[in-house]
């Protein structure tokens, strides 16, 4: 796991794709910095961090890209299915190498409440934990983004397809309202999210009668259940999916400073579950 971590990440500085996400994060940042906390005198760094996040959704793909996508389109992912490791270790060293260069510019970071500090009033635990909770979402846009490379060939399709799933949970709060409150409705969508589950199960299995009978099964234990009481599932899709809103967790450190630590526990399994799935997925590659 070491070779490969150390292979790609002197990959990343070699093709200056390192450099220019270290520059352009740290660019934007010093911006909003300037504007916010020096001009403005807002003593929390963690308001620039905030501003800075939409900034992480462009870099992440950019980053995250090439990762497994092009190993595939050059045909050097052949090397990682037969190499004399496991594949585990193989995606850990990726995953790992794209966070050191994340970490690089997060720790530069950790320098701006100290200039605050010296111009009058901050609040450092507050900041530094901002900082540490947004250095963990941008490890769990790295998993996405480094899973969704892992299933194309494309860099191009791999950094446009990560940049709208992670839109998509940037903008996942408004999303939520326009979610059906009805019963009848969250049934439906119900079923729309069992449909999907249900296809990538197929596609990662490829056994159609496993996939039918968890389809079938699930449906059916719906709407038995749906008739039986359906006032459960009014507001369903709402409770359920507002718990993928993970840049709340982040936003509730920056915006109101309540560290909320079911949060961060929440990021990690989130990084350990897009970790696992990149390795499933390749897995599914080495024996198909």
């Amino acid at each position: 796991m070491l070779a490969i971590y150390k292979r790609e990440l002197k990959s990343y500085f070699y093709s200056m794709i390192g450099c220019v996400f270290i520059a352009v994060l740290l660019g934007f940042a010093g911006i909003y910095f300037l504007a916010y906390n020096l001009n403005g005198g807002y003593p929390y760094f963690s308001y620039t961090l905030s501003g800075t996040l939409i900034v992480l959704l462009i870099a992440i793909p950019v980053l995250t890209m090439r990762s497994f996508a092009e190993e595939r389109r050059s045909k050097t992912d052949q090397l990682l299915l037969t190499a004399p490791v496991s594949l585990t270790k193989v995606v850990l060293g990726k995953y790992f190498a794209m966070v050191t260069v994340l970490a690089i510019p997060n720790l530069i970071f950790c320098l701006y409440p100290l200039i605050i500090k010296m111009q009058g009033t901050a609040y450092l635990m507050v900041d530094y934990m901002s900082i540490f909770t947004f250095f963990l979402l941008g490890c769990v846009f790295i998993a996405i983004g480094m899973f969704i490379s892992a299933m194309t060939e494309s860099q191009i399709i791999a950094s446009i397809s990560t940049f709208g799933v992670l839109l998509v949970l940037y903008l996942w709060s408004g999303i939520l309202t326009l979610f059906p409150s009805t019963a009848i409705g969250s049934l439906i969508g119900l079923i729309i999210v069992l449909t999907i589950v249900v296809f990538y199960i197929f596609h990662m299995t490829d056994n159609w009668l496993i996939s039918a009978v968890i389809e079938v099964a699930g449906i059916a234990a719906c709407v038995v259940t749906y008739f039986v009481k359906s006032s459960l599932f009014e507001n369903l899709l709402t409770k359920w999916f507002s718990k993928l809103a993970v840049t709340d967790v982040f936003s509730g450190i920056a915006s109101n400073s309540i560290v909320d630590v079911s949060g961060i526990i929440f990021y990690l399994s989130l990084i350990v579950l897009f970790v696992f799935l990149t390795v499933q997925m390749i897995q599914k590659r080495r024996w198909s």
